[in-house]
């Protein structure tokens, strides 16, 4: 057995899983601790070979295919932020300038969200008036919000609390939630919305809904609010809601991997850990035949694989982890002449709703929403397969896959031809979903981890699933682990 010993006085601290949440948070530990004079030793130990997690570009014929996140919100500043601290603000880039809208799908042909709708409720009156999602009785349901009551606390399942589909049938009724809600967040969750907790992922609408009763209403003010900000200048706005980078998202985690090289171990798993009292001291086992000795750990892994660690260290903390249940999805990147395709591919792309039946879950057009994604006279579309709802699609093989999502673009944008290639990209269980009952969880998940001051959790299974979700993640189990340590 090898023995790694820390440096007399120097404390170390030791992150399992490279993803974007264990690549902040080893960054964020560097910074912070160079920043206060104090030396402490930062290990990221990455199980696979190579970094990044479900971050991943790749190129291939002149394409840029993203088998993973394409892009990140700026509303949560938290990427943006990290980006400009290493030095990649000059290749941010926004999504392009025209055709800035989006589809769903409805009896098979692709019709545009009407201008001004946002997630659940419309922000523009005739642009909701005139659209073809809905039908005449669905627009009078969904406008009842204008005069319907609150919830009282006693309602639903008698918490602060009602599942997304429980939620928009209450406000909107059943065809805002089949034709509009399901699939627009299904495609952010990819959840089943009868299960997915509004408070744990969109509370705002429920404090739209305590404040100004309609959520239409809540919804017109805050347009009106924020029209009169950028007419005064005053917005701030820099940069679109969608940003992305010239070469990928990988350009981030390659970024970060540069910086900390000296400190990542690959095909390093840990099978192993645990936590001596007396030394109050970690011990993991590192492919079965090493030692390492650690005075804090940061699991920066799905919340099943940081369960797999703890069983016997905390069998109540490790219920609690494996409780929080994931989706398995994949990505279908396919390469085109743009000849080939008959659509004007005149938006970034579309949304398919559950009711249409269909393989797939939505498709970009990824060479229409950003840049440098495709050569000249040629289209990059990439779908989305399985998640929550369809988890029969993830299993299928490479080629049915494929065969699947071609039939609906032949049928949806009527592309005949066979792509010029296509990469499938599977990612397995790597969707946490925020079900009923998730906050609560995640309180009791840190009530837990009281008991192990030097144990931090992050990533996408806790606080939020985007990339900045996931930084902030990362961060602030840095900013804590090293209070910790800086007090030993």
């Amino acid at each position: 057995m090898i023995e790694r010993q820390r440096e007399t006085g120097q404390r170390r601290i030791i992150i399992i899983g490279s993803g974007i949440s264990g690549l902040a948070a080893e960054y964020q530990l560097k910074q912070a601790s160079a920043a206060r004079g104090r030396a402490v030793e930062v290990l990221l130990l990455e199980a696979s070979g190579r970094v990044g997690g479900t971050v991943r570009t790749l190129k291939r014929e002149g394409f840029l295919l993203e088998a993973g996140p394409d892009s990140f919100i700026s509303e949560k500043p938290e990427a943006l932020q990290l980006a400009k601290e290493i030095g990649l603000e000059s290749r941010l880039i926004e999504t392009s300038e025209a055709h800035r809208r989006s589809f769903i799908v409805r009896g098979g042909r692709l019709r545009p969200v009407p201008e001004g709708f946002q997630l659940l409720a419309p922000t523009r009156f005739w642009p909701f008036v005139t659209t073809d999602i809905f039908s005449w009785p669905g627009k009078a349901r969904m406008a009842l919000d204008l005069v319907l009551p609150r919830r009282t606390a006693t309602e639903g399942n008698g918490a602060d609390d009602e599942s997304l589909a429980q939620f928009v049938r209450r406000r909107f009724g059943r065809e805002a939630l089949e034709r509009m809600a399901q699939p627009m967040v299904g495609g952010i969750y990819t959840a089943d919305p009868e299960h997915l907790s509004l408070r744990a992922t969109m509370p705002r609408f429920l404090e739209m809904e305590r404040q100004h009763r309609s959520i239409i209403r809540a919804m017109w003010r805050a347009r009106k609010r924020t029209s009169a900000a950028q007419q005064r200048g005053t917005s701030g706005a820099r940069y679109s809601l969608f940003l992305s980078f010239d070469e990928g998202v990988q350009v981030l985690t390659d970024r970060l991997a540069a910086l900390l090289s000296d400190s990542i171990r690959l095909n390093a798993r840990v099978n192993a850990l645990d936590f001596d009292q007396a030394t109050q001291r970690w011990h993991l086992t590192v492919n079965n035949d090493e030692t390492i000795h650690a005075d804090a750990v940061c699991l920066a892994l799905p919340a099943y694989a940081a369960a797999a660690l703890l069983r016997t260290l905390d069998g109540e903390l490790a219920n609690e982890l494996d409780a929080i249940p994931y989706a398995s999805t994949a990505t279908v990147n396919l390469a085109y002449h743009r000849a080939d395709i008959p659509h004007p591919l005149d938006g970034f792309g579309f949304v398919v709703p559950f009711i249409e039946q269909r393989a797939t879950l939505a498709c970009t057009f990824s060479s229409v929403k950003f840049a440098g994604r495709a050569p000249a006279d040629h289209a990059l579309l990439r779908a989305f397969v399985g998640g929550a709802l369809q988890p029969d699609m993830f299993a299928l093989d490479e080629d049915e896959m494929v065969a699947a999502v071609r039939a609906d673009l032949h049928a949806l944008l009527g592309i005949e031809a066979p792509p010029l290639f296509a990469h499938v990209e599977r990612w397995p269980r790597s969707m946490a979903q925020y079900h009923l009952g998730h906050l609560e969880r995640v309180a009791r998940i840190n009530e837990r981890l009281i008991n192990f001051p030097s144990l931090q959790l992050a990533g996408n299974a806790y606080n939020g699933a985007g990339l900045p979700d996931c930084i902030r993640s990362g961060r602030t189990a840095a900013d804590n682990l090293l209070r910790v340590v800086s007090s030993l």
